[in-house]
């Protein structure tokens, strides 16, 4: 969704921006550009989803959420951001070509 402004005009930034958005809609993005807060709260949110399976071992929140760091940290997972959707969600480093393939494609 753009901004749009006090009386409903958009601004040409507000076009640049979907115009990129709606030419690759889906993109990986480094969780540097993220505040800490958007990264601890995006984190939270991943770890927390139903049916996450963490294997036969029960594990706390704060050992989760150090788990998913380490594996940022690697390289392993990536943050992709859905441009359509304006939404981030992380994926692992395999899945991520295909990610953005198949959203190229359904443009």
């Amino acid at each position: 969704m753009s901004a749009v402004g006090v009386r409903g005009h958009r601004s040409p930034e507000d076009d640049e921006r979907d115009g990129a958005a709606a030419e690759s809609p889906v993109v990986e993005l480094p969780a540097a550009r993220l505040s800490q807060a958007a990264l601890d709260g995006l984190i939270e949110e991943f770890v927390t989803r139903e049916g996450t399976d963490y294997g036969p071992h029960e594990h706390t929140l704060d050992e989760k959420k150090s788990a998913l760091v380490r594996q940022l940290e690697r390289g392993d997972v990536v943050i992709v951001f859905d441009g359509q959707s304006e939404t981030c969600s992380i994926v692992s480093k395999d899945a991520v070509g295909r990610v953005l393939s198949e959203a190229h494609e359904s443009r």
